[in-house]
Formats: structure tokens, C-alpha cells, sequence
């Protein structure tokens, strides 16, 4: 599998890309809401002659989801996600206008909902569902032990941890949920986080004070 990673919006969000050699892609978190921003993503994409099968949201808040229609559209593409954040896509609109995003356009509703130990597949390869609760009541993350990585949204950051003050967030929660999901995993595994530069479990382990 190969990932390639996008910076959007005035949250300086990350969306992800991924894909193996049949050429089918997966798209996580668009948050692409400037023009330019949904030509840099069209672009790369058909540069690299992909083929988008799948919508994914790790989560619900509104710089993950801003994308969500644009994307749809442009690929005919399903919406996936967990249930349980259904709350915070329902009220985006809200949200969208409290921080100044003015054009943003709702988000398709989702037609399959992602749990624990789901099995994502997509061309040759398979991304395992964890849930991931504490930033977002229904976070998931994304992850190919085969290929030693993780998508982990705002759950883990390079150095720090998903806010836990927003709406449905919750400290204890989002601890439990690094501790026994992700920190099981192997120390050499790659983070692609939310915001900011990637990192490592082994990394995280021995350095995110939060974590200590």
C-alpha cells in the first residue's frame, strides 16, 4: 500500500490517500473546502491514474468532513464511518458556520457504518477498524499490521494527544483507548496522524509525556 498525505483548511487538517498496484484508492478525511484544494487532490489523483472506491471519516468534526460532499460527488463514492458520530455529522452545518466555513456543503449521510475488528478492503489490501473513542465519541482508526502503519486521526499526535474538551470528548476515554488499541501494536508502526507530521508507536511510547 502506498499513502500520500494533504494539508487542509485554516485547521491545517491532514487527508490521506491510499492505494496498492490495482490503482483503487481509498480517500480518508477530505477536508478539502477551497477550489484549490479540491484541485490539488483531483489533480493527484488523476496524475496517478486512481481509481476512488471508498469515503472514509475516522471522525465527525468539522475539518475532517469538509470535503465529504465534494468527494462523493466527484467519484460517486459511498460514505463509511462509525455510527456512533452520527450527532456530529447531523449538526456540521452549525459547527461549519460557528468557525467561518460559510460554503460548506452537507455531507452525504452514510450508507455503511465501520466497528471494531471490521475488516476494510479495497483492490489487494485490507485496513483492520479499530474504535478508538475520547476525541470523538465515534472515532476509528485505520490499520495495516502487515504493512506497519496507522490512520489515527486526532486520537495520537507526534508529541501529544487529541483534544478531549469538544463536545462527546472525554480524557479517560481517549487514554484507554491509545493504551489498549494502538500501544499493542508493533513499536516500528508509522503513525499518519490528523494534524502534523507522522510518528511511531515506539516514539510515542517512550517520549509523549501525556502518555507516561
Amino acid at each position: 500500500m502506498k499513502i500520500q498525505s494533504f494539508t487542509f483548511n485554516l485547521f491545517q487538517e491532514n487527508t490521506f490517500v491510499l492505494w496498492d498496484n490495482t490503482g483503487d484508492c481509498i480517500i480518508i478525511d477530505p477536508g478539502c473546502y477551497e477550489k484549490n484544494e479540491e484541485k490539488e487532490l483531483v489533480n493527484f489523483i488523476e496524475k496517478n491514474d486512481l481509481n476512488p472506491v471508498k469515503l472514509i471519516n475516522t471522525h465527525c468534526h468539522i475539518d475532517h468532513i469538509l470535503g465529504n460532499k465534494f468527494v462523493s460527488e466527484k467519484w460517486n463514492l459511498e460514505l463509511y464511518m462509525h455510527k456512533t458520530d452520527l450527532p456530529l455529522l447531523e449538526g456540521a452545518g452549525d459547527i461549519a458556520k460557528m468557525y467561518g466555513f460559510e460554503n460548506y456543503r452537507r455531507s452525504p449521510y452514510p450508507k455503511y457504518f465501520l466497528e471494531e475488528g471490521n475488516v476494510l478492503e479495497f483492490g489487494e489490501s485490507k485496513l483492520e477498524i479499530l474504535f478508538t473513542p475520547g476525541h470523538a465519541p465515534g472515532h476509528i482508526c485505520l490499520c495495516s499490521k502487515e504493512d506497519k502503519f496507522i490512520v489515527a486521526g486526532d486520537v495520537l499526535f507526534n508529541g501529544s494527544i487529541g483534544r478531549t474538551d469538544l463536545p462527546g470528548g472525554d480524557f479517560d476515554t481517549l487514554i484507554a483507548s491509545i493504551k489498549t488499541k494502538l500501544f499493542l501494536l508493533d513499536s516500528e508502526t508509522v503513525v499518519y496522524c490528523g494534524h502534523g507530521p507522522s510518528t511511531t508507536i515506539g516514539k510515542e511510547k517512550l517520549t509523549n509525556l501525556f502518555l507516561q
